[in-house]
């Protein structure tokens, strides 16, 4: 495990986030264990990442595309552990995420290899997650999710989508709603300079609120706190340009170069070659 995994340094440049989906239904047509668990095809997708230039491998065992079926905690834990275990076996230096609400889940990742907690319900779908990300001391990545089933609009090629999603007012209420759970976790005793913000790209919005929240990402770094966009391969991406996610990568480029004009700190991406390129073009122009 890395001596010091936080604080990278935030403002010298992009850190992008590669994902592993130990999953048989990501949204994304990724998920690693879409024909039976495979050892050799996880390995080979870290080891890729690594090679490439990764800076943090986030490893999750559930999906959370738009209808997904919820999987319990020993059926997530039997994927992620033993993928966490043989990657930071071989990399030591290498910072591991693990996605997950659920605190057994995170508390026994961290026990195994983890370093950070990227929880997409922002300490809000399990009451005990504050506390043991407090006990743990590790970063944890805070999301904002109005994700409800019954908003879910599905197309065969381009995935789910949110419709008739309604914000008093997108920026404002998403602000609040992300400070609501910071609050959460410092009451909980997690350190401030541990928590990285995610605006929850896809998680209950419609296509042009993700679009608008992009534009006005700066909004949410204005908060003070790190922040992370995750828009790889998202419907929203393909309900703009009609293209199922295996042809998003364009598009996903220019929500990456675009949000990190308006302050991301950090990207999680698929594509991580493609995009460490993007990124570092990007910073080249907006972190002179």
């Amino acid at each position: 495990m890395p001596d010091n995994p936080f604080p990278l340094k935030w403002g010298s440049k992009t850190y992008v986030m590669g994902i592993l989906n130990i999953t048989a239904d990501s949204f994304s047509g990724d998920g690693l264990i879409k024909n039976g668990y495979s050892e050799d095809r996880i390995r080979d997708q870290a080891r890729s990442f690594i090679k490439a230039g990764v800076d943090i491998l986030d490893i999750g065992g559930e999906s959370t595309r738009p209808g997904a079926e919820t999987i319990n905690e020993d059926i997530e834990m039997e994927r992620v552990l033993p993928v966490i275990r043989d990657i930071r076996k071989d990399n030591p230096d290498i910072i591991l995420s693990i996605d997950t609400y659920k605190s057994k889940v995170a508390r026994e990742a961290v026990a195994t290899g983890a370093n950070w907690i990227n929880d997409v319900w922002g300490l809000k779908g399990d009451s005990l997650m504050a506390s043991t990300a407090a006990e743990l001391n590790v970063p944890i990545i805070l999301m904002h999710n109005r994700s409800k089933p019954a908003d879910v609009q599905l197309q065969k090629h381009l995935g789910g989508r949110y419709i008739g999603v309604e914000y008093t007012n997108l920026m404002e209420d998403i602000k609040t709603e992300l400070m609501d759970s910071v609050s959460i976790g410092l009451k909980a005793g997690i350190e401030r300079k541990k928590i990285i913000l995610d605006p929850g790209i896809g998680f209950g919005k419609t296509v042009e609120q993700n679009l608008e929240i992009i534009n006005r990402l700066n909004e949410i770094r204005a908060l003070g706190f790190p922040v992370l966009l995750g828009t790889s391969r998202k419907s929203f991406i393909g309900y703009t340009l009609n293209l199922p996610p295996e042809a998003r990568l364009e598009g996903t480029a220019a929500t990456v170069a675009i949000g990190i004009s308006k302050g991301a700190d950090i990207i999680r991406v698929h594509d991580v070659s493609e995009m460490l390129r993007v990124a570092q073009m990007s910073d080249a122009i907006v972190r002179r």
